[in-house]
């Protein structure tokens, strides 16, 4: 019944598209399975391949990889595989960060490679018609010479034949590992090419292209990071009401959606009271309790980029001295260390620089004193329970 509806779906639409054709002197949209300036003017301009990210942008980072690639090599970068979340059910689909890098293909099942020679070849999926019809139209070998630009394109079922010649012809091999695929690593030549030391990574070349960012690269990382901002300011007023861990975690993906993000950066880590102190906490399905603060790691992905914050607050009242205290110290540690955030300062050193400035604040609340008894606390005591409601020694209330 279900296939069905989806077929007289399709026909009325045919039917529709066909009559307004007659008339119509807009020009033809073609589906290549990921949006297009044509497809989708709001999201992309003319030139854009994917929002933002032009074609002359994707041109040039394919020629920079080649800069960086020796002579005679090269190389060969798989798309990320669809991943099942049961036997029938898929996840919803990520590319790899390099694939979407070098072709801005968003889309599983092809096999890019490009060297000095062959500039950018790629081999495309070819869906058949029960694939479009549960899936919809995907990317072929037309779309990666027109919308993709790639110099050469096969189908897949090609790279058995074509891409043997293209690795005896190469001094060296790099590849994706990480979406490294049978279907290139079985092959004789690759194999040979494998046991003669001549297959590297990769991603020592793609990781140096993306250290520097463009201006449309640092515009969609601005945007990303706003989105989520602003989302979680939203989630800290909504939590005034609800202090419920999966109900912010809900409200915080709902609000980055709703301003254009496609995901979540990564599942969003909402811990209140103790769970704040799991770094990686997952759960999210406590009811933060009156007293508590609640810390919240979210970031959102646009476009490819992503961002990432954490805040803490309060969402059943207002911070306790101890808790305020705390608080003020490590925010002035932030403070410190964004002000080192300067070229030619590395991550090593305002990691302990934070480090060095925390032994201070171990030192301002190791003051603390039992609220029970009135029993002064140790150092790593006062650090340990400080944001609890009461404080408490060890005697009082055996955490």
């Amino acid at each position: 019944m279900q296939v069905l509806r989806r077929k007289l779906l399709q026909k009325l639409s045919f039917n529709q598209t066909s009559r307004g054709c007659t008339y119509s002197t807009m020009k033809e949209v073609v589906d290549v399975g990921q949006p297009t300036a044509t497809s989708h003017p709001q999201l992309l301009k003319e030139g854009e391949i994917t929002p933002c990210i032009t074609i002359d942008e994707y041109t040039l980072r394919r020629k920079r990889l080649l800069e960086l690639l020796p002579n005679k090599s090269l190389a060969i970068i798989a798309a990320a595989p669809v991943k099942m979340m049961t036997d029938v059910v898929p996840y919803t689909f990520r590319q790899d960060a390099d694939y979407l890098y070098i072709t801005g293909c968003q889309q599983p099942g092809g096999v890019a490679v490009i060297g000095h020679d062959c500039g950018l070849c790629m081999f495309m999926p070819e869906p058949s018609p029960h694939d479009v019809t549960w899936q919809g139209q995907i990317a072929g070998v037309d779309a990666a010479l027109d919308t993709f630009k790639a110099d050469k394109a096969f189908p897949i079922n090609k790279l058995h034949k074509i891409l043997p010649d293209m690795i005896k012809n190469s001094s060296k091999l790099y590849h994706n590992v990480k979406t490294a695929l049978p279907s290139y690593m079985d092959l004789e030549a690759f194999q040979k090419a494998s046991s003669c030391g001549q297959v590297l990574d990769l991603s020592i070349c793609t990781h140096e292209l993306r250290w520097i960012k463009s201006q449309a690269e640092i515009k969609l990382m601005r945007d990303a990071a706003s989105i989520a901002c602003q989302a979680l300011l939203q989630t800290m007023l909504f939590s005034k009401t609800s202090p419920d861990e999966g109900k912010l975690s809900a409200k915080i993906e709902f609000e980055c959606k709703m301003r254009g993000a496609q995901r979540m950066a990564f599942n969003p880590v909402v811990g209140g009271g103790a769970n704040g102190s799991v770094i990686h906490y997952s759960r999210n399905d406590q009811k933060v309790k009156e007293g508590d603060l609640v810390l919240m790691d979210v970031g959102c992905e646009l476009h490819g980029y992503v961002s990432d914050l954490t805040r803490t607050w309060p969402p059943c009242g207002s911070f306790s001295p101890a808790q305020e205290d705390l608080y003020n110290l490590i925010l002035e540690t932030n403070k410190e260390c964004v002000k080192l955030c300067r070229p030619g300062t590395s991550i090593r050193h305002i990691h302990s620089h934070s480090l060095e400035t925390s032994s201070t604040i171990d030192y301002e609340i190791g003051t603390l004193s039992c609220n029970t008894c009135g029993k002064g606390m140790s150092k790593s005591e006062s650090l340990k329970h400080a944001l609890c409601e009461d404080l408490e020694c060890m005697t009082c209330h055996p955490y």
